[in-house]
C-alpha cells in the first residue's frame, strides 16, 4: 500500500453481495465481459450527451471507442472507455457501497428470502451492480479513472473483492475509465483473443460505439433497429438478415416496428423465404432474440412471441424490461406476457396489410407458413380472429387459394353457413357426393386438402358471423329427379338394407342431398366427420369410435330402382349389391378399412355378370 493510498473497507453488505455474484446470480462466468462493456457504452452514451448539450468536458477530441485488450502472459483483460469517468467520491459511493446506499433496502428484502442466494436474483436487479461480476474471474480488479471535468484528477481503485478497497490519486490519466482484470488460473481462457471475441460478437455486437479488441475493430454490424427507416437501404436490411439470420437468402418479409405505447418497443422482425420444418427439419426454435439498449439479454428468447411463431427472426429492444442485474431473467412476467401480446398483434396486423397490398407473394408466404397460422387457430384463442384472416383455401369456384372474408362477401343472401369439404385433392373435393346437394343450391364450398384443417375449423366456429359446417352435415334439401320408386317401396328398399348390412350402419334413410350418386355415409355422431374420424384412426386414439355411419339413399337413381327389383327377383345377389353400395360409399368418403371382402364380393359380382 502507498503513502497515498486511503483503505476503506467495504460496508457490511458488500461481502455477502459479492458471494453471491460470485456463486450465485451468473449463469455464465462469461457475462462479466458483457456487463463491464455495458457499463462502459452507458459511460460514453452520457458523454456524447453532455457533449451535445454545449457542457466543457476534459479532452473533447478523444475518439469515443471502447477498447479491450488481452494479454496471455500476464493472464490480464483490460476495458476502457473515453466516457465520463470518476471522481474520487463517486468511486466510494458506486464502487464501495450497493448501487448508491441503496444497502439496507437490499439487506432487509434478503432477510424476507428463506433462502438469501436463491432469492437474490429476484430482487438484486434493483441495485446495479453489474461491475462486481468482475470478480467471479479476478484476484484483482483494478480501476483507473478520471471524471470529464476539466478540473478534477485522476483516480485508482483496486481491490480483491473480499473485504476492502484502496484508492489512490494518479497523474496524467486521461479522461474515462480503465479497468484492468488480473485473472485467476481457472479463468486464464479470457486472457486469450478468440474467446472474448466470441463473446462480444455475442452479447455487445451492436452496442453503439466501436469496440476494438486488441486494436481491431470488433463490432462492425450496425444496429439497423435503432435508426430510423428513411435512412436504411433493403440492401442494408439484407445484410443484416443474413448476418443474424444465418442465412443466404434474402427475407421474404420484413417488419420494421417502433412503438412508446403501452411499451417502449424497437423491433427489426423477418420472415424467411422458406419454412425448415416444411423441408422436413426438426421442429424450430425462436430466432428472435431480446435486447436491452442494444445489449443482448436473452438469445432466442422464450416467451416473446408464442411458439406457433417460432419461424420469426430478429431483434426486439425494449427500455421498459424490469431485469434483474444478470440480464438473463425476467422480474416481470406479466409485462413479458403484455410485451408478447403487443408485438404478436403488430405483426398479424402487418400480414393482413401485406396479404391486401400483394395477393401473390402472401400466397407463397401461406404456402411455406400457413400450418403454423393453423397451429396458432389451434393453441392462442387470444389470436384466433386475426389469424382467421390470415387464413387461404382453394373453393369450389377458385382454384386461387382465397381468404373466407372472400368467401363471406359473395355468398348468396339465403346462405347461412360457410360450408367445407375435407379431401385429398381438388378433384376428390369436387367428385365428392357430399358437394353435389351444394352444387346444386349454387352454394360455393371451401377446399380443405390438409386433414388438420377440420381441427382448425373445429376450433374457429364461425368467421364474421357465419358458421363453419362441414358439407356433409350441410341441412340442405334439393330438387330431384322423379323417384321410379313409390313411397312404400323405398321404405321397404331401407329397411332390406339396414337389415342386410346390420351393425355396420346405424340408420338407413333417404337422402335429401344427393343428385348424382347412389348412396352416401353420414356421421350419426354430430361433433365427428369422415376426415376426423379418419385422423383419429391414425393417431389411434380409441380403438372403435362408438358411433356408426348413417347411409343415405337417393331413391331418384337408376341402381336402387334396380336394387329394388333384383330384391324381388334375387334375394342374394340383392344382399350383395347393396354391400358393394355400402362399401363404395365408404370408399367415397375414404373410410373403408379393410378391402379384401369388397374385392372378393366384386369378382363375385362380375362372375355372375358374364356367365350370364
Amino acid at each position: 500500500m502507498s503513502t497515498t493510498a486511503e483503505k476503506h473497507e467495504f460496508q457490511a453488505e458488500i461481502a455477502q453481495l459479492l458471494h453471491i455474484v460470485i456463486h450465485s446470480l451468473y449463469t455464465d462466468k462469461e457475462i462479466f465481459i458483457r456487463e463491464l462493456i455495458s457499463n462502459a457504452a452507458d459511460a460514453t452514451e452520457k458523454l456524447k450527451f453532455l457533449q451535445t448539450s454545449g457542457e466543457t468536458v476534459l479532452d473533447p477530441e478523444t475518439p469515443l471507442v471502447i477498447k479491450v485488450d488481452t494479454d496471455e502472459e500476464a493472464k490480464t483483460i483490460t476495458i476502457t472507455d473515453a466516457g465520463i469517468g470518476m471522481t474520487r467520491e463517486e468511486l466510494i459511493e458506486n464502487l464501495g457501497t450497493i448501487a448508491h446506499s441503496g444497502s439496507k433496502a437490499f439487506l432487509q428484502q434478503l432477510k424476507e428470502k428463506a433462502n438469501a442466494s436463491a432469492g437474490a436474483a429476484d430482487i438484486i436487479g434493483q441495485f446495479g451492480v453489474g461491475f462486481y461480476s468482475a470478480f467471479m474471474v479476478a484476484t484483482k480488479v483494478t480501476v483507473s479513472t478520471r471524471s470529464y471535468k476539466p478540473d478534477e484528477t485522476g483516480w485508482v481503485w483496486t481491490s480483491d473483492g473480499v473485504s476492502s478497497y484502496e484508492i489512490e490519486p494518479a497523474a496524467d490519466l486521461p479522461r474515462g475509465t480503465k479497468i484492468v482484470i488480473d485473472l485467476t488460473e481457472a479463468e486464464a481462457d479470457y486472457a486469450k483473443k478468440f474467446r472474448v471475441e466470441s463473446v462480444i460478437k455475442r452479447y455487445s455486437n451492436f452496442v453503439g460505439f466501436p469496440i476494438e479488441l486488441n486494436g481491431e475493430a470488433v463490432n462492425t454490424v450496425s444496429a439497423l433497429w435503432t435508426r430510423n427507416k428513411s435512412e436504411i437501404t433493403d440492401t442494408d436490411y439484407e445484410e443484416f438478415y443474413k448476418f443474424i439470420g444465418h442465412d443466404f437468402e434474402a427475407p421474404l418479409y420484413r417488419l420494421h416496428f417502433n412503438a412508446d405505447a403501452p411499451l417502449a418497443i424497437r423491433s427489426l422482425l423477418f420472415i424467411p423465404q422458406h419454412s425448415r420444418e416444411k423441408l422436413g427439419m426438426p421442429k424450430t426454435e425462436s430466432e428472435v432474440h431480446l435486447y436491452c439498449r442494444k445489449i443482448l439479454i436473452q438469445s432466442k428468447s422464450k416467451g416473446l412471441f408464442p411458439e406457433w411463431l417460432r419461424f420469426l427472426k430478429g431483434v426486439v429492444d425494449s427500455e421498459d424490461l424490469p431485469l434483474n442485474i444478470s440480464r438473463e431473467t425476467m422480474q416481470d412476467s406479466a409485462l413479458m406476457q403484455k410485451l408478447n401480446k403487443v408485438l404478436t398483434t403488430r405483426l398479424l396486423k402487418f400480414l393482413d396489410e401485406e396479404a391486401k397490398a400483394d395477393a401473390e407473394k402472401y400466397a407463397k408466404f401461406f404456402g411455406e407458413f400457413g400450418h403454423f397460422l393453423k397451429e396458432g387457430i389451434v393453441s392462442d384463442f387470444t389470436h384466433k380472429e386475426a389469424l382467421a384472416k390470415l387464413l387461404r383455401y382453394q373453393t369450389s369456384a377458385s382454384e386461387t387459394p382465397i381468404a373466407l372474408a372472400d368467401y363471406v362477401a359473395r355468398m348468396p343472401e339465403e346462405q347461412k353457413e360457410i360450408y367445407f369439404i375435407s379431401a385429398g385433392s381438388r378433384e376428390a373435393c369436387l367428385a365428392s357426393p357430399y358437394y353435389e346437394g351444394l352444387q346444386a343450391k349454387g352454394y360455393e364450398v371451401v377446399f380443405l386438402l390438409d386433414p388438420w384443417d377440420e381441427f382448425v375449423m373445429d376450433h374457429l366456429h364461425e368467421f364474421e358471423g357465419k358458421k363453419l359446417a362441414a358439407a356433409e352435415k350441410a341441412d340442405i334439401a334439393v330438387d330431384k329427379a322423379e323417384s321410379k320408386l313409390d313411397e312404400a317401396a323405398t321404405k321397404d328398399l331401407c329397411t332390406f338394407i339396414k337389415e342386410t348390412l346390420g351393425e355396420k350402419v346405424g340408420e338407413v334413410r333417404v337422402s335429401t342431398r344427393l343428385v348424382g350418386s347412389p348412396a352416401v355415409v353420414v356421421e350419426s355422431d354430430q361433433g365427428m366427420t369422415s376426415s376426423m374420424r379418419r385422423i383419429l384412426k391414425n393417431l389411434n386414439r380409441g380403438e372403435e369410435n362408438p358411433f356408426k355411419q348413417n347411409l343415405e339413399i337417393n331413391p331418384a337413381h337408376p341402381m336402387m330402382a334396380g336394387l329394388e327389383a333384383t330384391r324381388q327377383s334375387n334375394p342374394d345377389l340383392a344382399k350383395q349389391v347393396a354391400e358393394q353400395i355400402y362399401d363404395n360409399a365408404l370408399i367415397s368418403a375414404g373410410l373403408l378399412e379393410d378391402p379384401q371382402a369388397m374385392l372378393k364380393r366384386i369378382n363375385a359380382l362380375l362372375e355372375q355378370l358374364v356367365t350370364k
